[in-house]
């Protein structure tokens, strides 16, 4: 979908933290997805008991550790974000809140919501659209989307603009990363599409290392 999971190319991956090998979920929570993709980036996910019915948290890591934790709702509203560049809130009610459903049942899903951050309020516009088209990775059919966003600060000046491509799942109500860029600059795509879905009591749940073109990745994710 739409933005931290687009804002990733403006993120600064390095932290003094080393990576560790695993990755726990907090105590009452259960541990449910690892997602490794390209760009040396993967995701982990899970679900706790005293969250509302539907709500996840996505944990977004790096080669360098932990950069991003997030929890979305079952509509995949960003919640709350925990990041190495500040926290996040969402204001609610939005005016347009972000609806999975909508995205389902009308293969076009308009946004407008603000979000509370340490350095004061950033409001996101834009929308997510299914192409038609399906897409099978490591056995799982997602669903491709376009999507195009803009930040703007409270006094409306737009902080960034931003194109992609991404996938959705519907079994897990869940947006993935595809491929991404800058309105200002279409032609620095950013890949960090999906390469294998890992489950509970399989070789690589929940590892704290991702695994695909890490040797590669020193560009575009420098401070």
């Amino acid at each position: 979908m739409m933005k931290p999971l687009m804002i990733v190319g403006a993120l600064v991956l390095a932290t003094p933290v080393a990576a560790q090998q695993t990755f726990a979920a907090p105590e009452g929570c259960e541990a449910t997805l690892t997602v490794q993709q390209k760009g040396c980036v993967m995701v982990n996910v899970w679900r706790c008991e005293a969250d509302n019915p539907g709500d996840q948290w996505i944990a977004l890591i790096s080669q360098a550790g932990v950069f991003s934790v997030q929890k979305v709702d079952a509509e995949f509203q960003w919640i709350e974000s925990y990041k190495i560049s500040g926290n996040e809130r969402l204001q609610t009610p939005a005016p347009d809140p972000a609806s999975l459903t909508e995205l389902f049942e009308t293969q076009v899903d308009t946004w407008d919501f603000t979000l509370e951050t340490d350095d004061g309020t950033e409001r996101n516009v834009g929308f997510d659209m299914l192409t038609g088209e399906t897409t099978v990775i490591d056995g799982e059919t997602l669903l491709n989307t376009e999507y195009q966003g803009r930040t703007l600060d409270a006094d409306g000046n737009e902080i960034e603009a931003g194109n992609g491509r991404q996938f959705v799942s519907e079994e897990h109500r869940l947006f993935f990363f595809g491929e991404s860029w800058d309105a200002a600059t279409p032609d620095q795509v950013i890949d960090m599409s999906p390469v294998e879905f890992i489950y509970p009591g399989e070789p690589g749940f929940f590892s704290a290392v991702p695994t695909y073109e890490c040797n590669e990745l020193e560009t575009g994710y420098r401070p």
